[in-house]
């Protein structure tokens, strides 16, 4: 019913060189769509300040902030809808259509908030249009990294598959580096006023002119061989019934996928909050940090996919969860301590390599304990859950328990619960009867 957890079909060749140039651009196709959504939700994340005090003017920075926030973590609770509306049409209709439709949905929320008059010309009418948004990205956004993952899990030569999935979160490291060089220059470049009037909408417009080139490259993308093979594709109902009778492993699912969530919207989305507000370090410094969260993220995830081809999923999502629930918040202590960009940077590449070996292993993984016929729904809705309920929450979490506990350090504390989260899932994977979690 499922597929193992860490195949080893060393039996089959690899792929020749025309072939290997022809899977090269399949994944940049398919990870182009990826990189905008991310690409949208950070850059929201960033400059959630400036957000806030255009269209949620409160009675003070702090207010003003929590509703931007809120707004930012709304988009996530559409995720699940997406997840089952989106995900059961790409399970019946196919990868490829599936991938067109999340990117032009994304495409128009990201258009609203770039042009969007705020709060002073519009009133209510702002919010409100802003939330929208943020709800209908949230709702594309629900399935499009199922559908990455899934496509990429398909298209994968024998033995690599580890290697191959772990494009779709390198994508998005690629946009924490773009929004992140582009947060340095618009720092650079314009005064603080002028970035809370207006310079905070350019990174929205920049992911305007980048829709088009978006576009071209999906539409030629080619439907899986996986997905045409096969001579019936389930029905709406058939694929809803099937993901009730699998709670169990969309439960583990979610549990598997948190402590990715929260622990990568702790070090992109809410670096650059923290690292000004909680630690009073420069915004160009916050970003310059960010950047180099987004390279070190990059880099260890296509390593770490690759070792878990050959290593087994199951050693490395249990030994990092371990080493992030054992770390996370001693060395958020050890950065409060004495606050300074080194220690900052120092603490975030350490959770960025806990994540980057984490997720490279924990993406792959999931597409391989879902049912096939509904691996793109079920994966999405694990996924999603996870991130409405803890992760995409992360950056409004962190800012409410420092307000109410005065403890700078508490983000490492809820990186440490999300760690425990994850860790049960692998356990529960590995001392499962089933053989579907046994190495072959």
């Amino acid at each position: 019913m499922y597929s193992q957890l860490s195949p080893r079909m060393k039996t089959l060749s690899r792929p020749q060189p025309p072939e290997r140039i022809a899977k090269l651009k399949n994944v940049v196709q398919v990870a182009s769509g990826n990189f905008l959504e991310m690409y949208d939700f950070i850059v929201f994340g960033y400059y959630a300040a400036a957000i806030g005090r255009t269209f949620f003017p409160g009675s003070s920075p702090y207010a003003s902030l929590m509703l931007s926030l809120m707004s930012f973590g709304a988009g996530f609770l559409m995720r699940p809808l997406g997840a089952i509306v989106l995900g059961a049409y790409v399970d019946r209709y196919g990868r490829r259509k599936g991938l067109l439709l999340t990117l032009a949905l994304m495409s128009i929320g990201t258009f609203t908030i770039a042009c969007l008059p705020g709060y002073v010309t519009l009133g209510l009418i702002a919010p409100l249009l802003i939330l929208f948004s943020r709800l209908l990205q949230g709702f594309s956004a629900g399935v499009e990294l199922g559908g990455v993952s899934v496509y990429l899990s398909e298209i994968a030569t024998p033995g690599q598959k580890g290697f191959y999935v772990s494009w779709q979160s390198a994508s998005q490291q690629v946009a924490v580096i773009v929004t992140a060089l582009i947060g340095v220059i618009l720092t650079y470049s314009l005064s603080s006023h002028q970035m809370d009037i207006w310079g905070w909408r350019i990174p929205f417009l920049i992911g305007c002119l980048i829709i088009p080139v978006l576009f071209v490259l999906r539409k030629s993308l080619p439907e899986t061989e996986v997905f045409k093979a096969k001579t019936r594709h389930p029905t709406t109902k058939e694929i809803l019934r099937s993901l009730v009778q699998n709670w169990a492993i969309v439960l583990i699912g979610v549990m598997l996928v948190t402590m990715t969530t929260v622990t990568f919207y702790l070090i992109t989305a809410y670096t650059p909050t923290f690292g000004t507000h909680e630690l009073h370090l420069s915004s160009l410094s916050a970003l310059v940090i960010t950047l180099c969260v987004g390279f070190s993220n990059f880099l260890w995830l296509p390593i770490m996919g690759s070792v878990s081809d050959r290593v087994g999923r199951l050693p490395i999502l249990i030994g990092f969860t371990v080493l992030g629930l054992l770390t996370a918040y001693p060395a958020m202590l050890w950065l409060l301590a004495q606050p300074s960009f080194p220690r900052l940077l120092s603490v975030l590449l350490w959770f960025s390599f806990i994540f980057g070996s984490y997720n490279g292993a924990m993406v792959v993984a999931l597409t391989e304990i879902m049912p096939a016929e509904v691996r793109t729904a079920g994966f999405s809705l694990a996924y999603s859950l996870s991130t409405a309920l803890l992760g995409g929450f992360t950056p409004l979490i962190c800012t409410y328990l420092i307000h109410i506990t005065g403890n700078r350090a508490m983000p490492g504390l809820w990186m440490s619960c999300a760690a425990l989260i994850s860790l049960i899932a692998a356990l529960l994977l590995k001392y499962s009867n089933s053989a579907v979690y046994r190495r072959t």
